[in-house]
C-alpha cells in the first residue's frame, strides 16, 4: 500500500508540474503570433507583393511587433522559474512566484562565482566560452542551463515554499518569519546548489544532447515518435513534458542562429524567425511544431466529427450538432482538440489509438514533403500566420491536401468503427433523451454552465478539498470520489470525468473552462 501511495503521489505531482507549463506556454504561443506577423509583413518580398506596406509607418509597427513578440523568447527559462512555483504553489503564490525568479537570478549568479574562482571567467573568447557552454543569462554570464535549469529551480522552490511558508522564528526574527523567510531560504539554497551546477551539469547536457541524438537520428520517424506520443499521454495530463523536452532542449536540435547556440525546436524556430539574416526556416525544428499536427487538427478531428454526426440517431442529431461544432471550431481556429478527443476517448480506446497514431503520421508525413510551418498550436492561424505569409518556401500549399486527406482517413475510420463495434458516441447512447432534458436546464453563469449543478454533481462544496484547472480541465481533489456522479456531470455538458484514484479527478470541461473554475470557487467562497 505504501509503494502504492507513493507511485500516485509521484504520478499526481508530474500532472501538476506540466500543467504550470501552460503558463509560459501560452505566452510564448501569442508571443510567435505577433514576431510571424512583424517579422513576415516587414520581409522585402511582402512589400514588393504589397506596395501600400512598403512605408516608414507600417515598418516600424512590424518592428515594433517583432520586438516584443521576442520577449518571450529572451527570458523563457526565466517565465519557467517563475510559472513553475506559481503554479504548484496553493497557497501564497505571489510569494512562490518571486521566490522563482530569486532562485534562478541567485542560481545563475552562484555560477558565475564559480566559473570566476576557477578562472574560467571573465572571458570574451567565443570558443572557450561556447566550450563551456557560457551565456548571458539575465544580464550574468553564466553557463545556459536552460529551460531544464529553470525547470529545477521552480521544483525547489516549490518545496521550499511548501516547508517554509509558516515558519515560525524567534521574536528577534519574527520579522523574517512566515512567507518572508520563503526567499531568503530560496537564496540561501540556490546559492548553494548553484556551486554544484558546473559540476554535475555537464553530465545532464550530455544525456539530453545524447537523447537529441537518438531523436534526431531517426529521421522521418523521430516525429511519428514524438505526435504519437504527445498524444497518447494526452489523457494523463503528461504530455507538458514531453512537448518542453522537444521544445526547449537539446532533445528537439541545436543550432547557431545570428552568431548564437539554440537549443529545442521552438526555441530554434523563433531564432529564426527573430533573425534579420534567416532566409528560411530549419526542418529539423519544424517537424516537431505546428506542420505536424495539421493534418489531424484540420482534417481528420473535423473528419471524425462529421463521422459522429453521421453515425448518431436521426432524431439526435440536432441535439448533438452544437456540441460537434463547438468542438471543431476550438480544434481548428483554437487548437484544443480535447472537446472532439474526449467524445471518443472513454467509450473507444481503440478510436484514440488510431487517431494517435494517425497524428503521428501526419508528423512524419509533413516532415517528409520539406514543410516548414512553425509554432505551437496547429491551427488556421499558424497556418495562415507562419505558413502563407512567408511565402511557399514554407510548402503551406502541402497543408491542405494532407488535411483533406486525413479528413477522409479520419471519417470513414470512425464511421466503420462506430457503426460495426455499435460505440456509443454522441447521439447513439440509450439515455440521451433523458440527458437532453438535464441539458435543458436554464443556467444564467457567464460561462453558459450550470456551474451550481456540477457542484452538486461533484458531492457538494463539503466534498472538494482542492480545486484547479489547466486549459480545458478543472482538477479536484475530493474527500470521496464514489459521491461524484460521472452521469450528472456529463449532463451539465462536461465532456469527460477522469478518475485518477480515490481522492483525485478531472472533468473535462473545453474552453470556457476558467469560467467554470470560477464560478465554482465563488460557490466554495461564499
Amino acid at each position: 500500500m505504501t509503494n502504492k501511495a507513493t507511485k500516485v503521489t509521484f504520478w499526481e505531482f508530474f500532472q501538476s508540474l506540466g500543467k504550470t507549463f501552460m503558463l509560459p506556454v501560452a505566452l510564448l504561443s501569442f508571443s510567435g503570433i505577433m514576431l510571424g506577423i512583424g517579422s513576415s509583413l516587414a520581409s522585402q518580398d511582402v512589400r514588393e507583393l504589397l506596395p501600400f506596406l512598403d512605408n516608414h509607418v507600417c515598418i516600424a509597427i512590424f518592428t515594433w511587433m517583432s520586438k516584443i513578440g521576442s520577449f518571450s523568447f529572451s527570458f523563457l527559462p526565466a517565465m519557467f522559474a517563475i510559472a513553475i512555483p506559481l503554479g504548484l504553489a496553493r497557497e501564497d503564490k505571489g510569494v512562490a512566484a518571486f521566490s522563482g525568479f530569486v532562485g534562478y537570478t541567485v542560481l545563475s549568479l552562484s555560477i558565475n562565482f564559480y566559473l570566476t574562482i576557477v578562472g574560467i571567467l571573465p572571458q570574451t573568447d567565443p570558443n572557450i566560452l561556447r566550450a563551456n557552454d557560457i551565456q548571458s543569462v539575465l544580464g550574468i554570464q553564466s553557463i545556459n542551463t536552460g529551460i531544464l535549469g529553470a525547470i529545477f529551480v521552480g521544483i525547489i522552490v516549490y518545496f521550499l515554499h511548501e516547508r517554509f511558508r509558516k515558519i515560525r522564528l524567534p521574536d528577534a526574527l519574527a520579522f523574517f518569519g512566515g512567507n518572508r523567510f520563503v526567499p531568503i531560504i530560496t537564496m540561501l539554497t540556490l546559492g548553494v546548489v548553484g556551486l554544484f551546477v558546473p559540476i554535475v551539469w555537464p553530465f545532464f547536457a550530455k544525456a539530453i544532447s545524447g537523447l537529441g541524438y537518438v531523436v534526431n537520428s531517426a529521421g522521418a520517424f523521430g516525429p511519428f515518435i514524438f505526435g504519437t506520443g504527445e498524444r497518447l499521454l494526452l489523457p494523463f495530463g503528461l504530455h507538458h513534458i514531453l512537448v518542453a523536452l522537444i521544445r526547449f532542449t537539446d532533445a528537439g536540435g541545436t543550432m547557431e542562429v545570428c552568431n548564437e547556440t539554440v537549443s529545442g525546436a521552438l526555441t530554434i524556430f523563433q531564432a529564426q524567425l527573430s533573425c534579420p539574416t534567416t532566409t528560411g526556416f530549419s526542418e529539423s525544428a519544424t517537424r516537431f511544431l505546428s506542420q505536424g499536427k495539421m493534418p489531424s487538427f484540420l482534417g481528420g478531428l473535423p473528419g471524425a466529427a462529421l463521422a459522429m454526426y453521421v453515425c448518431a440517431e436521426p432524431e439526435n442529431r440536432s441535439k448533438i450538432k452544437g456540441l460537434l461544432i463547438s468542438g471543431v471550431v476550438a480544434c481548428t481556429v483554437g487548437g484544443i482538440t480535447e472537446p472532439l478527443e474526449f467524445l471518443f476517448l472513454f467509450i473507444a480506446p481503440v478510436l484514440y489509438v488510431i487517431h494517435a497514431l494517425l497524428t503521428g503520421i501526419g508528423f512524419m508525413v509533413m516532415s517528409l514533403l520539406d514543410v516548414t510551418i512553425g509554432n505551437t498550436d496547429g491551427n488556421i492561424i499558424d497556418f495562415v500566420v507562419f505558413g502563407i505569409l512567408h511565402g511557399t518556401s514554407t510548402k503551406w500549399y502541402w497543408v491542405p491536401v494532407i488535411a483533406a486527406v486525413w479528413f477522409v482517413v479520419y471519417f470513414f475510420v470512425f464511421k466503420f468503427f462506430i457503426l460495426h463495434f455499435n460505440i456509443k458516441t454522441p447521439g447513439r447512447e440509450v439515455e440521451s433523451k433523458n440527458d437532453n432534458n438535464t441539458n435543458a436546464q436554464t443556467t444564467t453563469s457567464k460561462s453558459g454552465y450550470n456551474t451550481a449543478q456540477i457542484l452538486e454533481a461533484l458531492g457538494g462544496a463539503d466534498n472538494i478539498v482542492s480545486l484547479d484547472n489547466c486549459i480545458t480541465r478543472l482538477r479536484l481533489s475530493v474527500k470521496d470520489i464514489n459521491i461524484v456522479d460521472d452521469q450528472k456531470l456529463k449532463a451539465n455538458k462536461a465532456i469527460g470525468v477522469v478518475r485518477l484514484n480515490e481522492h483525485n479527478l478531472q472533468v473535462v470541461i473545453g474552453p470556457q473552462v476558467q469560467l467554470v473554475k470560477d464560478e465554482l470557487q465563488q460557490y466554495l467562497t461564499q
